[in-house]
């Protein structure tokens, strides 16, 4: 491995969000710690990303998770930046060819914490959820059909204040962000078995030009194995089922000593319908999350499938 340090300061893109900056900070220390260098050898710029200067409409309405990496990867092709920090969660499932997930980072709680309720049972009833999720949406609609989802959007401490103002009585939010950001002790985190996350969440991820192997070499010295082959196991089961930012789904991976357990589930929009499926296969094989995606579409109604092009 090329341990040498860079003849100049590498340089980090980020988005702007408190939390986008927290995740990069966090990146950067264990590059940094990893090789021994000053944490000035690596700069960290940041970029608005437009799906953070959109507020007022759902993702999935405006362009999806492009919104969240479309300045980056510019910068990226231009040279501007290095390398990107990514909230995994938020990358698109197909990526430009000439970039590579160079690095994840070990894998933060994968839970949703609900803030405004002691659990979805003591939510009110008829009370008013907000998200912009889908998955979110529909798992809670699934749980609880007498509730009502708003749309929700923004980060962290927008979402907080929005509850507060009264403008929904609760709402979700990833435990991995409300812990990067310090915001331990806020709401009622959820049981990962019974609240299935999204995928990927919880990971972050440091992306270069395939093509440059001396970034690929420094970022493999904190690549998380284990993290990475969940990370790959559930972006792969997303491709396959041909999902999109409309479509809910749901997934939890857990480790054995040389595979993974996927199982997942997918829901209608509106709650009504759910169906859930897992696959066990060894870390790395593709094939095991596309015979998963496989199951699932086959055994899903018609209000589930028309949200999945992976059903062709």
């Amino acid at each position: 491995m090329n341990n040498q340090a860079p003849q100049r300061p590498l340089k980090l893109g980020t988005r702007r969000s408190p939390l986008a900056m927290a995740q990069a900070e966090e990146a950067r220390a264990r590059l940094c710690a990893a090789h021994g260098w000053a944490e000035s050898q690596v700069e960290l710029v940041p970029v608005t990303a437009s799906g953070d200067k959109i507020q007022d409409r759902p993702l999935a309405d405006i362009g999806g998770k492009a919104l969240w990496t479309k300045e980056l990867d510019a910068w990226l092709v231009s040279g501007e930046i290095d390398f990107a920090v990514h909230s995994m969660k938020d990358v698109e499932t197909i990526r430009p060819e000439n970039f590579a997930i160079a690095a994840v980072l070990p894998r933060a709680d994968v839970r949703d914490v609900l803030i405004g309720a002691a659990s979805i049972h003591a939510i009110p009833p008829g009370a008013r959820v907000g998200t912009s999720a889908p998955r979110r949406a529909a798992q809670m609609l699934h749980a609880r059909p007498d509730l009502t989802v708003v749309s929700f959007r923004g980060n962290v401490a927008t979402r907080l204040a929005k509850l507060q103002a009264g403008e929904a009585d609760v709402t979700l939010l990833a435990a991995a962000g409300l812990g990067r950001l310090g915001e331990t002790g806020v709401g009622h985190p959820l049981s990962e078995y019974e609240w299935l996350p999204a995928p990927a969440q919880g990971a972050i991820g440091i992306e270069c030009l395939a093509s440059r192997a001396d970034l690929c070499a420094w970022l493999g010295a904190i690549d998380d194995k284990p993290t990475h082959h969940a990370i790959r196991a559930e972006r792969a089961l997303l491709l396959a089922l041909g999902g999109n930012c409309h479509s809910p789904i749901a997934v939890l991976t857990t480790h054995h000593e040389s595979s993974l357990t996927l199982r997942a589930a997918l829901f209608s929009p509106d709650g009504a319908e759910r169906v859930e499926a897992h696959e066990t296969f060894a870390a790395g094989d593709d094939a095991g999350p596309a015979h998963l995606a496989h199951r699932l579409l086959g055994e899903a109604p018609d209000a589930i499938r028309v949200h999945f092009h992976g059903a062709g």
